[in-house]
């Protein structure tokens, strides 16, 4: 292997690290992201903010405070190396009166202490700046062995330094060495921020809202369920998307209101000529080839009501609160009563909002279907905090895993599978797969813990 081949390998390898790296951290800095927009948007109002303050934070407590308590201690200094120079110049004021009222007027209190009277030098504090300050001013100014206490909660600080007979303690105002306003600094930078945080979060919740409105007015058209007083609302943005909603909606109940009005003529016409049939037959008398053309009269009629209900749907009922239980034990009667046998079960709060009649058929098609191939049909319902689901079990001989996505469409009959029904369409599961998904949901075919087959409707409430 040549050395470019070599080194395309080692880059190659380092780019799929780099890569993977990018991908992982992207992933966990997803995870770390709120998934809401409200939450986001104030993160993204916020975060800047804080940026922002945290950095003129620091410039101005490392360059102007830094600087002007450099100045005021640097003064303090030169005040107490004057007074060092004086002490030195006139050795004539034995009792340092003189040193004291000038150190007065500076604002010092001066003693003198005796030489053995310099406490050791103590740990430094680590975010002192005071200390640091007065530590360099002290060295560079005076050059002399000294010992400072700025730890201290008073309003002083102390000062001693080492003469050659005597030890000079000093007591300065803090004020007069350090620029202490910083309280003054953070409480305007706190309260500035939360004004314009305060600001932020109202006005947000008011550009939020109309998006959680057209959201639940989506959900609900998208349940079967009417949405009342919806109006755009909002940002222009918004206004748009919400205006987009409203024609969609329009145009899809148009759809359905025009494909029911067609199929309400169709269904007029049919039916006044299949009752011309039955007259005519009616009037022919009795003969087996009259008995035969009065079953296929019978058997259109019966598949024409299967294609109208099909193609109409579940249009124009409203969907309103349900008991479950109720529902589901009148399926259960009525699979008992054609000389089934039929349990149910239910569990958590039974009342769902549905469209009663078209959902109760729902589910009956699929006990139907079940009870006609099986000897045993168990109908279980569940309901949680999202979701109604109805389970129909039954020991049946079932459907290949292969078919189960066929047999749902419309017109299609199996000839060695359980849906075969004589005279019938093939339209029961076609109908109420378009049930459950006119209610946001859908159906799903697997195996049954019975041996045949589990059909589960899942709807959101």
């Amino acid at each position: 292997m040549s050395t470019l081949d070599t080194g395309l390998t080692f880059i190659r390898n380092a780019s799929q690290r780099v890569s993977r790296a990018n991908g992982w951290m992207g992933n966990a800095f997803k995870s770390w992201m709120p998934t809401g927009l409200y939450a986001r948007a104030l993160l993204i109002m916020i975060v800047p903010m804080v940026i922002l303050q945290t950095v003129v934070a620091f410039v101005f407590m490392e360059r102007h405070w830094n600087t002007v308590t450099r100045r005021l201690s640097a003064a303090v200094v030169q005040d107490i190396a004057s007074l060092i120079d004086v002490y030195k110049a006139f050795p004539q004021d034995k009792d340092r009166a003189q040193l004291r009222r000038i150190g007065q007027r500076l604002q010092l209190v001066v003693d003198f202490l005796p030489v053995g009277d310099m406490p050791q030098p103590g740990p430094k504090p680590f975010f002192s700046l005071l200390d640091q300050t007065l530590s360099v001013q002290l060295g560079r100014q005076i050059g002399r062995p000294f010992w400072i206490d700025t730890v201290g909660k008073s309003n002083l600080v102390e000062i001693r330094i080492q003469l050659d007979d005597a030890v000079m303690r000093v007591f300065a105002q803090r004020s007069a060495a350090y620029a202490s306003n910083s309280e003054i600094f953070i409480f305007w930078m706190l309260g500035t921020s939360s004004i314009l945080l305060i600001v932020a979060v109202l006005f947000l919740r008011n550009q939020i809202r109309p998006i959680l409105r057209l959201a639940e007015a989506a959900e609900s058209f998208g349940k079967g369920r009417e949405v009342p007083n919806f109006r755009a609302r909002g940002a222009r943005e918004v206004r748009q998307a919400a205006q987009a909603f409203i024609q969609m909606k329009a145009r899809v109940e148009r759809s359905i209101e025009q494909r029911t009005a067609m199929l309400a003529g169709v269904s007029h016409d049919l039916r006044t000529i299949l009752t011309r049939f039955k007259l005519e037959l009616a009037l022919i008398g009795d003969s087996p080839e009259v008995d035969g053309m009065r079953k296929d009269v019978d058997e259109m009629a019966g598949m024409l009501e299967a294609y109208l209900a099909f193609a109409r749907g579940d249009s124009g009922e409203i969907a309103q609160p349900t008991d479950m239980t109720m529902a589901l034990e009148e399926l259960r009667s009525d699979a008992e009563r054609h000389g089934h046998t039929a349990t149910v079960s239910f569990h958590g709060l039974p009342v769902v909002t549905v469209k009663p009649a078209s959902f109760k058929r729902c589910i009956a098609n699929l006990v139907s279907n079940a009870a006609r191939h099986a000897n045993t049909v168990a109908i279980t319902g569940h309901r949680d905090h999202r979701y109604l689901t109805v389970t129909v079990d039954d020991d049946g001989p079932g459907i290949p895993a292969n078919m189960r996505e066929e047999v749902f469409k419309p017109f299609l009959r199996l000839d060695d599978a359980r849906n075969q029904d004589e005279g019938g369409t093939g339209l029961g599961l076609a109908i109420a797969r378009d049930i459950a998904r006119s209610h946001g949901g859908d159906i799903t075919l697997s195996d049954s813990p019975m041996g045949g087959l589990r059909a589960a409707v899942r709807v959101p409430v």
